[in-house]
C-alpha cells in the first residue's frame, strides 16, 4: 500500500476543493452575503492549508494498483465531504454538523436527499456551493483532478475504474487523462448549453446554473422550497429533456463528436433506456388521469417529467408523487432501482448491468434446456466477458446485503416500513425522496443521528458503486506490499 501517494492525492483533491469554493463565495459577495461568505472562506482556507501539507513533497515512489485507486477514490470522497460540510456549519444554517455531512454528501453523490425543509433560509451563496456540488460530483472528484493534474504513468486508470459508475470502465482515448479531458470537455459544453437555454425560457441567472448543475449531476436539490412547482410547464418540459441527456453514457455524446453517429445510435443500453422511460411515462400518466382531472396532456407532462426524474436518480419533483396508486408506485420503485445508462452522471444499478442480468438468466434456462447449447452474452454486438457477468453478480449480492442492512439499523426509529425501505433505496441509488416520511414534499430531519450516518454512508457506497466504500473495512487493504 503507497500511503504516501494516496495523501499526496487527497492534498490535490482538498487544494481543488479550496479553488472550487471561490466560485460560491463570489455569489455570496454579488448577493451581499458576508456571513456566507465567511463561512465559505474558512472552509477554502482549511481546504487549502491541509492541501498544501499533504503535497508539499511528491512521494518517491508513485505508482498505484487497483487496490490504492479504490481507497484514495473511498477516502477523496469522505474527505471533501467533511471539509465541504464546514461552510453549513459554520454558518450556523445547518447547527448540527452529522446534518452538515448528510447534507454535502447529498450534494457530491448526487442524490438530493435533505435534512432541510425550508431551503430558501440558506441563502444564495450556499445554495449555489449546494447545487454546485452536484456538479463536481457528477463525473466525479478524481476524474477532475485527473483533468488537471495527471499523477503519472497508466496507473490513472486505476483510479476511473473506482470512481467510474457502471459495469465497464474503458479508455475513449489512449490517454487517461485524455480521457478525463474529453468527458468533462462535454460535460462542461453540455452545462453551458442548457443554463443558457434555461434562462431562455425565462429562469433568471441563479435559478438557471443552480438547476443545470442538478440536471447535469442528475442531483435534485432545489433552490426554493416549492421544488420545482413553481416553474412553468415550458421550463419543467426543458428540464426533464436536461435530465434524460445527462443520463445516457457520455460515450454516445463522445461518438457523436467524432461524427461516428452510426456507433451512437447504435447503443444497445441507451435504446432499452429509453424504452423504459417511454412505457413508465405513458403507464403512470393514465393511471393518474383522474388525478390530473382527466387532462391528458397535464398528466403526461407530470409523469414524463417524474419518471425522468427518478431513472436518472435526479429527484426533482413537480407532484407528491407519494399520493399517487399502489401499481405507480411500484413502477417508481423499479425506476428507483435500475438507475440510468453506465457511464453517465446517474445512479442506480444501471440499465446495462439489469440487462446483462436477464441476458444471464436467458441463457441459464436456455443450457438446461439444451445442455451441448455454446450462447454468449452479447451487448451491443460484442461478446461480454465472463468477469464483467461475474462482476455483476457479485455487485448485486453486495448491494442486496447492504440495503438489508441499512434497512435493519434505521428500523430502531420507529418507522413503518415502506419509509425505512424507500429511505434506503432513494440514498443507495442516489435519488433524494422516497416515499412515506421521506416523499418529495417531506425530508429526512426526523431519522436518529446513527440513521443519518448510515443513510450517508449509503449515497457514498452507491454513488462509488459499492467496492471502493467496503475495501476501506478490509484489514488485508492496509497490510504492506501488493
Amino acid at each position: 500500500m503507497n500511503i504516501n501517494m494516496i495523501v499526496y492525492v487527497l492534498g490535490w483533491v482538498l487544494q481543488l476543493e479550496a479553488a472550487l469554493l471561490l466560485l460560491p463565495m463570489v455569489c455570496a459577495l454579488i448577493y451581499k452575503e458576508i456571513w456566507a461568505f465567511h463561512a465559505l472562506g474558512v472552509a477554502a482556507i482549511i481546504a487549502f492549508l491541509i492541501g498544501t501539507l499533504a503535497t508539499l513533497r511528491k512521494p518517491k515512489r508513485t505508482s498505484y494498483y487497483i487496490r490504492e485507486g479504490f481507497v484514495v477514490c473511498a477516502l477523496s470522497w469522505m474527505v471533501m465531504s467533511l471539509i465541504g460540510a464546514l461552510p453549513f456549519y459554520i454558518s450556523k444554517t445547518i447547527p448540527h454538523y452529522i446534518d452538515a455531512v448528510f447534507e454535502i454528501v447529498s450534494g457530491f453523490t448526487t442524490t438530493g436527499a435533505s435534512i432541510l425543509s425550508d431551503v430558501e433560509h440558506l441563502g444564495k451563496g450556499l445554495l449555489f456551493w449546494r447545487s454546485f456540488s452536484h456538479w463536481v460530483g457528477g463525473m466525479g472528484v478524481l476524474v477532475l483532478v485527473l483533468t488537471i493534474l495527471p499523477l503519472g504513468g497508466g496507473y490513472n486508470m486505476m483510479i476511473m475504474k473506482a470512481e467510474s459508475p457502471g459495469p465497464d470502465v474503458s479508455k475513449m482515448v489512449p490517454r487517461v487523462a485524455d480521457t478525463a479531458k474529453a468527458l468533462y470537455k462535454i460535460y462542461f459544453l453540455l452545462t453551458l448549453a442548457w443554463v443558457i437555454i434555461f434562462m431562455l425560457s425565462g429562469m433568471s441567472l441563479f435559478d438557471s446554473l443552480c438547476i443545470a448543475f442538478g440536471s447535469a449531476g442528475t442531483g435534485g436539490f432545489a433552490v426554493r422550497n416549492s421544488g420545482m412547482a413553481d416553474y412553468s410547464m415550458f421550463s419543467q418540459f426543458l428540464i426533464t429533456i436536461a435530465m434524460l441527456m445527462f443520463g445516457v453514457n457520455f460515450n454516445v455524446y463522445y461518438l457523436c463528436e467524432k461524427r461516428k453517429f452510426k456507433d451512437a445510435l447504435g447503443c444497445e443500453e441507451a435504446r432499452m433506456y429509453l424504452i423504459f422511460v417511454l412505457s413508465a411515462t405513458l403507464f403512470i400518466a393514465f393511471n393518474i388521469l383522474k388525478l390530473c382531472g382527466g387532462d391528458l396532456i397535464y398528466s403526461l407532462h407530470h409523469s414524463f417529467f417524474t419518471v425522468s426524474s427518478l431513472i436518472t436518480t435526479t429527484g426533482f419533483s413537480t407532484l407528491d408523487f407519494d399520493t399517487w396508486s399502489q401499481p405507480c408506485q411500484m413502477i417508481i420503485l423499479f425506476l428507483m432501482f435500475s438507475g440510468a445508462c453506465a457511464g453517465s452522471t446517474g445512479g442506480g444499478i444501471k440499465v446495462s448491468r439489469i440487462m446483462i442480468l436477464f441476458k444471464e438468466i436467458g441463457k441459464e434456462l436456455l443450457v438446461l434446456i439444451h445442455p451441448e447449447a455454446v450462447k454468449h452474452i452479447r451487448m451491443e454486438g460484442k461478446k461480454v466477458d465472463k468477469s464483467v457477468v461475474a462482476s455483476v453478480n457479485s455487485y448485486l449480492v453486495m448491494y442486496v446485503l447492504i440495503i438489508l442492512v441499512s434497512i435493519f439499523i434505521i428500523s430502531f426509529d420507529g418507522f413503518d416500513f415502506v419509509t425505512n425501505f424507500s429511505a434506503v433505496a432513494a440514498t443507495f441509488n442516489n435519488i433524494g425522496p422516497g416515499l412515506g416520511a421521506v416523499g418529495p414534499v417531506r425530508n429526512y430531519a426526523e431519522y436518529s443521528d446513527l440513521s443519518k450516518i448510515v443513510l450517508t454512508i449509503d449515497m457514498l457506497a452507491g454513488r462509488l458503486e459499492i467496492l471502493p466504500m467496503m475495501i476501506l473495512f478490509l484489514p488485508r487493504t492496509w497490510r504492506k506490499g501488493n
